[in-house]
């Protein structure tokens, strides 16, 4: 017998881990949909005039090569004990909330808690982080957060704005703000009309402006009361915001102890590792009055049908997907996952545990402040929290260099002085070290009082709630942490196939780095020169993503999809003011567009235009060719989704993009879509200018719940001088590189989430060119199995001239509420088969948008269409008189333990309701809670922990 060599491939991680499908479950696939190859059903999706002509060609890694080329990247960072405050401190991580929350697919895979009654877990941490931060800045509504200090302080600036009596038209930011928070505003500002004024508070006129920011404590260590300048804004109909440090409030007074309005901040310091700039969770707390013009989202309290506490997403139409271009804000992406690490990092150490941290912290300032003077220098301010800067003259460059020869940064403050920030990593060993930076001999004194005024110590309790009083064993910590995710669904129990937001596979392998100390802890102003690592690893994510969309520059910046459309617009904006066209201020947007885009346009300052939808749900041509011609020379741009938000490649892409230049407008692709475009179509090469890449989607970083998030743009050559920029860095940041700056920052570090973009680095690395294009193809080919199996049963809304979908399909579920079977009704349905249900009610009001991605396996997606077929059977006996919509068990949805065990009189058998086709029987999931009402949750607002006597039932 003769030998062969098997052609199985174990390393192939793009065909054996990643896609889904094996090559002869695609056969049987194909089969279904009704064309003989992958190739032929390409062909009949993709227009041949928008393919791309080259292949993605780099060679793929395996996991155990991709491993030690990240351990190789990584060996070029240089971590060292970063002093520089700013907004980033050294924090300890429990290892118990780095294995059980960062580190766990429960948590990390999770999506956004739409979806109420599969969601109970994460939002019961994220009420938990509310209540910490209404609790710590003395304000009683928070929001479950935003995405870093410096875009809340600016959230906080149109807040004010909308919120205000004040006719003024300028906002006041202390000068004492973190530079990258100024800048931030800066950037937000200018598109608005807001003048910003800079200066000392001692100089505000409250008068002349709707709004004030201070800093507290400030970005150079000083601790003041602003009780009489808060007042002073009140008298003049203004609103006062504070930005603020969450450990400092352990200690100090509140803001809203001053009466501050509002309090921003980033809970970075709460467990969350630097990693060279973000993810982190900002914060938002504000009066009880403004929660409705509050940005972002808010977990609240609600009932569930019969009676019992659940959690929902609370007043929702604030939110820009309902708003559009009339929305507060264009907030979707948040930071939920680095929220629940803060909330459970509050709960792992209590207030006692809190207070000790800050306290220690102080202390150690204090200290440190005291041996500097002792030794003659002069050391400022007179009250400071945990950070001091000290005079040095001539020597500020030595004494840099010195510490940073003993494995420390300090902060270059101006020509003569050096800043110091310590934090809860900051030991004895590290004040010595300083202190030899200074030529002083350890004589750090042992007893010491406080560095702040005592009138300035806080007077309130705060984490009083029961949940951060627990017994903090870790073995209790470690049960409520698996309490909490057992009462979730995410991706590691099932398929989420929600349209337009690409729930894939999270590689291990790709997840491991971000928690290595080389990426973890480094400070995002650190020199250059201690982030080799980074540096190479951000350059070459940003050439294969150039090489992916055809677009010449990338700007890693944005940390979120919905902050790359404004960072994309500004970048427009910029290019017609250089060119002399400043009146160009229209954008083009079809009805079918991302709710972020609208909003994303108006917060730039651009009018927006609606465009009309054809029939078959492409962009209605002679509507847009006509509204092109009617803005004239005021057109800026147009901003479409490629495939389409309706899941068809348009074949009219070309043109629209041919009408909007011919008018002198910017086209904005957006990249909501890419995984159905990856190494078929290039956007930069079909006549965009701007895409943003949702890297949360399309390239494999997990949703974690609701953020994190990245949305970096590319541009085209002409675009990329007017990309953001960064205060700390020299000019907007292309891949690690940078150039003369033009625009300003959108996010408060120069690459926005940084150490998240390893992940898609990774991903692309161990696919390959080849298994990228692969997983594109895999995705169409699932989208239109499904499609191809539900015919019949559901309409398939919108297809292409050839009757094909792209990576998604719309189902229409309307013709059902005929019989008063509601699309909720078919979501909540699906949570009994063990589903997280489609994208609901968009972009078409009462359907269902269905996208399984590549790497759902064909076992798993057909366990989904036998759920949808079985609840289309339902509805069938509705629709027959067999049963009423309101006796069936669409109904009665989702069926949790509770109506298992409780009598039973319902119309329908106890079987049929608990354990529908589709479900598992032994690895059932039960939600924890029957159908939420949100009706009652608004109207009955709590977005704190329920006080102690609502759990006496």
């Amino acid at each position: 017998m003769t030998f062969t060599p098997t052609d199985y491939n174990a390393y192939d991680f793009a065909n054996r881990r990643h896609i889904g499908p094996s090559p002869s479950e695609m056969e049987e696939m194909l089969r279904v949909v009704g064309v003989s190859s992958l190739d032929q059903l390409i062909d009949e999706t993709v227009p041949a005039s928008i393919r791309q002509e080259s292949p993605l060609d780099w060679a793929p890694l395996a996991e155990h090569e991709l491993l030690a080329r990240l351990r190789e990247v990584a060996a070029k960072n240089r971590v060292m004990v970063s002093l520089i405050g700013q907004g980033y401190y050294g924090t300890v991580t429990p290892p118990a909330i780095q294995r059980n929350i960062l580190e766990n697919p429960a948590w990390y895979t999770a999506y956004t808690p739409y979806q109420p009654e599969i969601a109970q877990g994460r939002l019961e941490a994220l009420l938990n982080y509310q209540t910490m931060v209404a609790d710590l800045t003395g304000l009683p509504i928070a929001n479950a957060s935003l995405l870093d200090e410096a875009t809340a302080a600016a959230e906080a600036m149109t807040m004010a704005q909308r919120a205000a009596k004040s006719k003024a038209r300028a906002f006041f930011v202390d000068a004492d703000c973190h530079p990258q928070t100024i800048a931030v505003i800066r950037t937000r500002a200018e598109p608005l009309g807001i003048t910003v004024i800079v200066d000392h508070p001692d100089r505000l006129q409250p008068a002349e402006v709707f709004g004030a920011l201070f800093q507290y404590p400030g970005t150079y260590g000083l601790v003041r009361d602003f009780t009489a300048e808060i007042a002073a804004l009140h008298d003049a109909r203004a609103v006062a915001v504070v930005a603020t440090d969450l450990l400092a409030l352990c200690l100090l007074k509140e803001p809203g102890a001053m009466g501050a309005d509002i309090a921003v901040g980033s809970a970075q310091r709460f467990g969350v590792p630097m990693g060279y700039g973000g993810p982190h969770a900002a914060f938002m707390s504000c009066r009880d009055e403004l929660k409705r013009a509050m940005p972002g989202r808010l977990v609240g309290v609600s009932v569930d049908v019969r009676g019992n506490k659940a959690y929902r997403l609370a007043l929702q139409t604030r939110e820009q997907h309902i708003r559009r271009e009339k929305a507060t804000s264009n907030v979707c992406t948040a930071q939920a996952l680095l929220a629940v690490m803060a909330s459970f990092y509050a709960v792992f150490h209590g207030p006692k545990g809190l207070r000790h941290i800050a306290e220690r912290v102080h202390l150690n300032t204090v200290r440190l402040a005291q041996a500097l003077k002792d030794a003659g220098a002069r050391v400022s301010p007179d009250a400071f929290f945990d950070t001091i800067t000290v005079e040095v003259g001539v020597g500020q460059a030595g004494i840099l260099a010195a510490a940073r020869h003993r494995g420390i940064n300090l902060r270059k403050v101006g020509r003569d002085r050096v800043g110091i920030s310590l934090d809860e990593t900051t030991d004895a060993g590290v004040i010595a070290r300083v202190l030899d930076a200074f030529g002083i001999p350890d004589a750090a004194p042992a007893q010491v009082g406080l560095g702040f005024p005592e009138p300035m110590l806080r007077q309130t309790d705060y984490l009083t709630h029961p949940v951060f009083h627990m017994n903090r064993a870790e073995s209790e910590m470690m049960r409520y942490m698996r309490r909490l995710s057992d009462r979730d669904l995410a991706l590691d129990r099932a398929m989420i196939p929600l349209g337009s937001c690409t729930m894939k596979l999270n590689a291990a392998a790709e997840m491991m780095p971000i928690t290595w100390p080389e990426f973890a802890t480094l400070h995002p102003f650190a020199p250059v020169d201690q982030a080799a690592g980074y540096h190479e690893a951000i350059r070459d994510l940003a050439a294969r993503l150039c090489r992916i969309t055809g677009y010449d520059a990338m700007s890693m910046q944005p940390n979120s999809g919905a902050q790359g459309e404004y960072a994309g617009l500004l970048t427009i904006l910029a290019w017609h003011r250089a060119r002399g066209e400043a009146q160009r201020d229209i954008c083009l947007i079809p009805v079918s567009a991302h709710g972020t885009n609208p909003a994303s346009a108006h917060m730039a300052g651009m009018k927006v235009v609606v465009v009309k939808s054809a029939p078959n749900g492409d962009v209605d041509l002679d509507d847009f060719r006509d509204k092109a011609a009617e803005a004239g020379d005021r057109l800026a741009a147009c901003m479409i989704t490629y495939p389409s938000t309706h899941g068809v490649f348009e074949e009219t892409v070309r043109e629209v993009c041919r009408i909007t230049h011919d008018h002198g407008g910017q086209v904005y692709i957006d990249g909501a879509n890419m995984n159905a475009m990856v190494g078929l179509v290039q956007p930069g090469a079909i006549g965009g200018d701007v895409s943003h890449l949702n890297l949360h989607k399309t390239f494999a970083i997990p949703h974690g719940g609701g953020g994190p998030g990245m949305g970096p743009i590319g541009v085209k050559a002409h675009l990329a001088p007017y990309l953001p920029g960064h205060p700390e860095v020299s000019g907007p940041l292309t891949g690690g590189d940078s150039a003369a700056a033009h625009e300003g920052p959108v996010s408060a570090a120069p690459y926005g989430s940084a150490s998240i973009l390893l992940i898609s680095w990774a991903y692309c690395l161990m696919m390959g060119g080849e298994g990228l294009t692969q997983a594109t193809r895999v995705a169409i080919l699932n989208a239109n199995y499904i499609a191809a199996r539900l015919k019949g049963a559901y309409e398939v809304l919108f297809m292409g001239n050839r009757g094909r979908v792209a990576h998604e399909c719309i189902l229409d579920t309307r013709p059902f509420a005929e019989v008063g079977v509601t699309v909720d009704d078919i979501a909540k349905r699906l949570i009994d088969n063990g589903f997280h249900a489609p994208t609901m009610s968009w972009p078409v009001a009462g359907t269902l948008m269905v996208e399984p991605t590549e790497s759902e396996t064909k076992a798993e997606i057909d366990r989904f269409i036998t759920a949808l077929l079985a609840i289309r059977d339902e509805i069938r006996a509705v629709e027959t008189g067999e049963i009423s919509a309101a006796d069936s068990p669409l109904r009665h949805a989702p069926h949790t333990v509770e109506d298992l065990v409780a009598g039973w009189d319902r119309k329908y058998p106890r079987e049929q309701g608990c354990f529908p086709p589709g479900a598992f029987r032994v690895d059932k999931y039960w939600p924890p809670v029957g159908r939420a009402d949100n009706a009652w949750g608004d109207r009955n607002l709590v977005c704190i922990c329920p006080p102690v006597e609502s759990y006496a039932g």
